[in-house]
C-alpha cells in the first residue's frame, strides 16, 4: 500500500509555525554490549521518557507544542504516544474532527489525521525529542477492556505497519507494539508480529521496535528471543514497593540472550498507588523518584515518568479516569516531572556503557528488611564495569554499611547526591578497603539520597554537574 504523504515527513520541520528548521535525530541502535542504547555514531542514549499516550488523539497544535516545550525543558529525551488511541480513538475525532481510519479499516488511513500526527512527531523532533511511537493501542487487536472494536488480523497489521512504518522512515522515533493488553493466543501473536514485519518492510529496519506489555509484565513473557524484539519494556505498574515490582527489572536484565530493558510505565505521579486511593492515597513526587533509581541501578537502560493528568491530558471538560487530581496543564509542572533530570545527569557524568548493577556493593543488615531493606525502602547499588565509581540509592535515612574496596584505587571520594535538587555535597575522602557505615543527611526520614563512590584518582567533577556525554 502506498502513502498519500507527498513529501518525507522530516521535511515537515520546515513547515512548523515558528520553528527552527532541526537537523534530523540521529538513529539509535542496541550498544555492542546489548545493555544500552546508543545512535548511529555509538554515542550514549539516555531514554527519559514520558507517557503521553494521548498527544496525537487529543491535543490541538498549540497545546501539544506547549506540553512538548515543557517536556524537552526538563531534560526528557522521548515522548511515548500512540497513532489509533486508546479512549475510543478509532470512532472519537482528534481536537480536529478527524478519525484514524476509513471504515475503522487498517489499509485505509485518514490523511487527514495522520498529518497532524506528522505535526506533532516533527515538533517533537525539532526539539530534540524522539516519540516511542505506538501505532496502535492494544484494544484494536484484543478487546480485553477499552473500546475496541478489534480490527486487526495478520494480514492488515503487516499491511498497516509497512504503511506506517514507511511514513515515519525518516523521523526520530521507537516503534512500541502492544498498548497495554496481555497477549493470550497464537492469533495475537500472529498480529504483532506481523505488524513488526510490516514495520521493518516500510522503514528499512532504520528504527528500533519493541514491545509495552500489561501491567507488572514484561515484553519477555511472550517476545524476549523474538529476532524483531530490539530490546525489552516492561511495565512494572502503579504500585510502590520493590519487591514484586522494580525488582523484575534486573530479572529482565539476567535473561539470555542479552538485551536492554527500561521500565515504561511506573507509577505515575498523583496516581491511586495501586489503584487503590481508599486504603494508600495518591502518589507523590517520592513515590516516582524511587522507581528512576530502582530501574537505572539494577540495569535500566533509562527510565520512563508518568502522571496520571497528562497520560489522559485531562481537562475538567473531559471524563477523568480513575480520579486525576490536576489540569494536565498544572500537571506537567508537578516536582516529579521536574526531579527526573537530576537521575540523567547523574548517569551522564560518570562512565556510561560500563554500568553494571551489583547489590554486593551492600553489606546486609543484621536485620535485612532494614538494609538492603523493603517494600519503599529498598536500597539498590551500581557500578561501572571498571569499579571507578559505585552508586547507592539510599530511600530511607538509616545507617548502612558499604563495602569500600567494591571501587578500585587507593582513595575514595564520596559525596551525598541529592535527587530532589541535583546538588552534590562532598563529605570526604577515605581508604578504598574494609567496610565503612554512613547515614544519610537526614537521618530518620524517609527522604531519599544517593551515596557516591569515585576512584580519586580519576578526578571525576562532583556528581551531576557535568555530563561526559557533552
Amino acid at each position: 500500500m502506498k502513502s498519500r504523504l507527498q513529501f518525507p515527513v522530516a521535511a515537515l520541520a520546515c513547515l512548523i509555525a515558528g520553528a527552527a528548521v532541526a537537523a534530523p535525530l540521529p538513529s539509535l541502535k542496541v550498544s555492542e554490549n546489548h545493555r544500552f542504547l546508543v545512535t548511529d555514531s555509538n554515542r550514549p542514549f539516555f531514554w527519559l521518557g514520558d507517557t503521553a499516550w494521548e498527544l496525537f488523539h487529543r491535543l490541538t497544535r498549540e497545546d501539544a507544542e506547549l506540553y512538548l516545550k515543557q517536556r524537552a525543558a526538563n531534560g526528557f529525551t522521548v515522548v511515548q504516544a500512540v497513532a489509533l488511541a486508546e479512549f475510543d480513538g478509532l470512532t472519537e475525532p482528534n481536537a480536529y474532527g478527524k478519525k484514524p481510519l476509513h471504515g475503522n479499516d487498517p489499509t485505509k488511513p485518514n490523511e487527514e489525521y495522520f498529518a497532524h500526527v506528522d505535526w506533532v512527531v516533527a515538533k517533537a523532533n525539532s526539539l530534540g525529542l524522539y516519540v516511542g511511537f505506538l501505532p496502535t493501542w492494544g484494544d484494536k487487536w484484543n478487546k480485553a477492556w477499552g473500546a475496541g472494536p478489534e480490527i486487526f488480523t495478520p494480514e492488515n497489521a503487516e499491511t498497516y505497519g509497512e504503511w506506517i512504518g514507511k511514513r515515519y522512515r525518516d523521523a526520530g522515533i521507537v516503534w512500541i507494539l502492544g498498548g497495554d493488553r496481555a497477549v493470550e493466543n497464537d492469533k495475537q501473536k500472529d498480529i504483532l508480529r506481523a505488524m513488526a514485519r510490516g514495520l521493518r518492510k516500510g522503514d528499512g529496519g532504520k528504527h528500533l521496535i519493541t514491545f509495552h506489555p500489561t501491567g507488572g509484565q514484561g515484553s519477555s513473557k511472550v517476545f524476549h528471543d523474538e529476532a524483531w524484539l530490539d530490546f525489552n519494556m516492561r511495565q512494572n505498574g502503579h504500585a510502590a514497593e520493590f519487591t514484586g515490582r522494580y525488582d523484575q527489572t534486573k530479572v529482565d536484565y539476567d535473561k539470555t540472550p542479552t538485551k536492554p530493558v527500561l521500565d515504561a510505565e511506573p507509577i505515575y505521579e498523583d496516581h491511586p498507588v495501586s489503584f487503590n486511593a481508599k486504603n494508600f492515597g495518591h502518589s507523590i513526587a517520592a513515590d516516582v523518584r524511587r522507581p528512576l533509581y530502582w530501574d537505572l541501578f539494577t540495569g535500566a537502560l533509562g527510565h520512563t515518568y508518568g502522571h496520571h493528568s497528562v497520560w489522559q491530558f485531562w481537562t475538567p471538560e473531559r471524563k477523568p479516569v480513575n480520579n486525576p487530581l490536576l489540569d494536565w496543564h498544572q500537571a506537567i509542572k508537578q516536582p516529579g516531572a521536574l526531579q527526573m533530570k537530576h537521575g540523567r545527569a547523574l548517569i551522564e557524568s560518570r562512565p556510561f556503557l560500563t554500568r553494571v548493577p551489583d547489590q554486593e556493593i551492600i553489606v546486609p543488615d543484621r536485620v535485612e528488611t532494614a538494609v538492603p531493606g523493603a517494600g519503599r525502602y529498598e536500597f539498590v547499588a551500581t557500578r561501572d564495569g571498571d569499579r571507578t565509581y559505585a552508586f547507592v540509592y539510599v530511600p530511607a535515612g538509616r545507617p548502612f554499611t558499604v563495602h569500600m574496596d567494591a571501587v578500585h584505587g587507593t582513595k575514595l571520594k564520596a559525596w551525598w547526591f541529592n535527587p530532589r535538587d541535583g546538588k552534590a555535597t562532598s563529605i570526604g575522602t577515605f581508604a578504598a578497603l574494609g567496610e565503612k557505615t554512613f547515614v544519610s543527611p537526614e537521618p530518620g526520614e524517609a527522604t531519599d539520597w544517593i551515596l557516591v563512590l569515585d576512584d580519586a584518582g580519576a578526578n571525576y567533577a562532583p556528581p551531576g554537574s557535568k555530563s561526559l556525554l557533552r
